[in-house]
């Protein structure tokens, strides 16, 4: 699913009727901006029943190219975690 499609699904909620596709484009806009602005200050996001962004440090490590076999390094860096909520893990296993 595409932002352009999510932004369709919401305006074609009728709770969401009274607003127009490109005021949902631009909410949906704004939340994805905070939530990467907030990753990037390294503060945690939790959404209760959703799930938990952190950002994380991953190590440096030594690597090998696998076409030459040479050993290689990699630097720590920075990655995104998400714990999916105990919501979305009951709706997700459902059956």
């Amino acid at each position: 699913m595409t932002k352009k499609d999510m932004v369709f699904e919401i305006a074609e909620r009728p709770e969401l009727s009274h607003l127009r596709q490109g005021e949902i484009k631009k909410v949906v806009q704004a939340t994805l901006t905070h939530i990467v602005e907030t990753l990037v200050r390294h503060q945690r996001i939790e959404l209760r029943n959703f799930g938990v962004f952190k950002v994380k440090t991953r190590k440096g490590r030594m690597a090998r190219n696998p076409r030459t076999g040479e050993k290689v390094p990699v630097p720590e860096r920075k990655v995104v975690t998400f714990k999916p909520g105990l919501l979305m893990k009951s709706r997700l296993n459902k059956k």
